[in-house]
């Protein structure tokens, strides 16, 4: 039998002394009002009749309890955490955080990609990886060679793997964060060697610094940026507060969780991050309870969320 991947928390817990996993979890203690920030910012405001609290709402209510994971993806990007969770008995609500947008350097990549020749693609996040793969089969799919952060953004690439040769992901680093990238990205040869990295508007400069202070050639483009959602449903927004555990897939949402409750210290919710990058967002803010796979992808996710649940039941 496989064992779990590794997880990582802030909390007193570790893997060793994890019990076995259960296919259900107990119900979660009734929940204490906590108090709404209705702004989120200029714009952006709680709101009593989002389009999306139908959905939303019957999605908790199917699952026949009060939801113990608030999945917090673009919407129509959450099904296959809600599927994995719900494999074990979790009942899930869905409260789409962020919403992506067109970067100022997307139109550009297609053009790019065919005129140009790099050795290196680097993605850093599978939302990175999908808006490079529409501009590539714009570009007529060039023959690329691909580096990414973690598994959970090679996956994106999986469908193009089994069915092109021109796309190659051939390097990922030993741990899945931008650093650790920038400093173990192989060269090729003794030349100069070309980088083009399409990245979100809000990434830091960690990958380009990084392979520039090595000698690498890098051509940053912003293709993509995320934004919070304009709309939160407040009817939602008081059950997610209840729930034990929220999952998050980017400091963005992290940011956008935050600037939804006025107190965030009082809030002493569990939070399971999708990666390393994401928690260090979580902890910087604030956040207490911080759990995280060692190695990104829905699997150490799911086992993250899980152990955020195990260490919620123990306080209980």
């Amino acid at each position: 039998m496989m064992m779990p991947p590794h997880l990582t928390s802030s909390s007193s817990s570790s893997c060793s002394s994890l019990s076995p996993l259960l296919p259900f979890f107990p119900a979660p203690p009734p929940c204490r009002p906590h108090p709404l920030r209705r702004r989120l910012s200029p714009g952006i405001a709680a709101s009593a009749d989002s389009p999306s609290s139908t959905s939303s709402a019957s999605a908790a209510a199917s699952a026949g309890s009060r939801p113990r994971v608030v999945v917090t993806r673009e919407r129509g990007k959450n099904s296959k955490l809600v599927d994995a969770l719900h494999k074990h008995g979790i009942s899930c609500l869905e409260l789409p955080l962020i919403e992506h947008t067109k970067g100022p350097d997307l139109d550009k990549l297609p053009s790019i990609l065919a005129d140009d020749a790099f050795d290196w693609i680097v993605i850093t996040s599978p939302e990175a990886g999908s808006v490079f793969l529409e501009a590539w089969k714009a570009a007529g799919t060039p023959d690329v060679q691909v580096g990414v952060v973690g598994t959970g953004t090679a996956s994106i690439f999986d469908k193009v793997l089994q069915g092109d040769r021109t796309l190659n992901v051939a390097f990922t680093p030993s741990k899945a964060t931008s650093k650790v990238l920038a400093s173990e990205l192989p060269r090729i040869g003794n030349k100069k060697c070309r980088v083009l990295y399409p990245a979100s508007a809000k990434a830091s400069s960690e990958i380009e610094e990084g392979l520039s202070n090595r000698g690498f050639e890098v051509t940053r483009l912003n293709t993509y940026s995320t934004i919070p959602v304009s709309h939160v449903d407040e009817i939602i927004l008081k059950e997610a507060l209840c729930a034990p555990v929220i999952a998050v897939a980017s400091p963005s949402a992290v940011r956008a969780w935050i600037n939804l409750i006025r107190e965030p210290e009082s809030w002493t919710n569990s939070v399971a991050c999708i990666g390393e990058t994401t928690a260090s967002a979580a902890k910087r803010l604030g956040l207490r309870k911080v759990f995280y796979p060692k190695h990104p992808g829905l699997e150490g996710w799911v086992a993250s969320i899980l152990e955020a649940l195990r260490e919620n039941d123990q306080v209980i």
